[in-house]
């Protein structure tokens, strides 16, 4: 068996190169979508997204749903909604849920402990994901041991300068790193990520984000491009862009030939080809949402984001053939990581 881990060394001037070279789009593009090909053929695995609440006690400078937005229409679901929505998804083919919220004190740890039992006792051949931000130890191994097997907590930035121009002075960027790493040795499939453009980004914060990676070797990578939201103090900054996004999941497609890598709903939301663009550059996970319609526009992390038609998890058929026409294919499994494989050809 041969480790699906890319050993090859990429200076810091091949990364800016790619990070930053328009021209790179199509190559880099190709060489991904040929390494995720060689793993995982043409698979594309589907997460039911139930995004709980979206109230949160943080006060993330770029965020929608920031402490101190007072334009958002707040709501959460009970825990038995909760289960509804996975019963539902269950119904339509989904084998992975994707838990998140912000980070909201109403969910106690037995709430998550007694949601997490229950889709498991109903569903035991499928997969729970919680993206419930920063938690103490003990928290994430009581979920971890009632049934879930994955965590989703991008980063965002993994230079400290950059991460105090993008949160309030009481986050800690020390605290959220050891959280990953407390995911890790806990025994999650771990998902970190990073914006792309988000204000006062570099280059070189780019690159620092792929060595944090590189050293971390998480499971799942989620990017997508920095995306303002009107209510929130960078509302007068750009949005981020679109190729350069495309080019970063073809570099970490590269560098992390192993990894579940989304093409997520931002992608879809600057460009309404995106998720299938993103696919061809190297992704193969897409996160249908599953929450009850009346909440999806609430769950507003950024201005425009898409909500309906295509984007429902009730609306499987059409993803489907948009995914189909795009030379890939939804497959109903857990999609679970693979990270050793016998006669490996890049």
């Amino acid at each position: 068996m041969e480790s699906l881990k890319n050993t090859e060394h990429y200076s810091d001037q091949t990364l800016k190169n790619w990070i930053e070279n328009e021209s790179m789009n199509e190559a880099l593009a190709n060489k991904a979508d040929s390494i995720r090909r060689n793993i995982y053929g043409d698979d594309v695995y589907i997460r039911g997204l139930i995004e709980f609440s979206n109230f949160c006690k943080n006060d993330c400078f770029y965020c929608g749903i920031r402490k101190s937005n007072k334009n958002v229409e707040r709501y959460r679901l009970l825990p038995q909604e909760i289960i509804d929505c996975a019963d539902i998804g269950y119904k339509l083919g989904f084998r992975t849920y994707v838990m998140q919220s912000g980070e909201d004190t109403y969910y106690t740890d037995d709430m998550i402990v007694e949601i997490v039992e229950k889709v498991k006792e109903n569903h035991s051949d499928t997969a729970i994901t919680l993206s419930l931000g920063e938690k103490s130890y003990d928290s994430y191994k009581r979920f971890y041991d009632a049934g879930a097997d994955r965590y989703l907590l991008r980063e965002e930035t993994s230079d400290r300068e950059h991460y105090s121009k993008l949160h309030p002075s009481f986050m800690s960027f020390d605290h959220r790193r050891e959280a990953l790493w407390q995911l890790k040795e806990i025994g999650y499939q771990v998902g970190g990520g990073f914006m792309v453009d988000s204000p006062y980004q570099t280059t070189e914060n780019l690159i620092a984000d792929l060595r944090f990676l590189q050293e971390l070797e998480p499971d799942m990578i989620g990017i997508g491009p920095y995306l303002r939201s009107v209510d929130t103090p960078f509302k007068d900054f750009n949005d981020g862009s679109f190729t350069k996004t495309l080019r970063l999941v073809s570099v970490l497609r590269i560098l992390f030939p192993y990894a579940l890598i989304p093409a997520t709903t931002a992608l879809g939301t600057i460009n309404p080809l995106g998720r299938e663009m993103g696919l061809k550059a190297g992704a193969n996970v897409l996160m249908p949402n599953l929450s009850p319609s009346m909440y999806r526009k609430q769950y507003q992390l950024y201005d425009n984001k898409i909500c309906t038609g295509d984007e429902a998890a009730e609306c499987k058929a059409c993803l489907s053939l948009r995914v189909d026409k795009s030379g890939y294919k939804i497959v109903t499994d857990k999609g679970d990581v693979i990270t050793r494989q016998k006669n490996l050809v890049f």
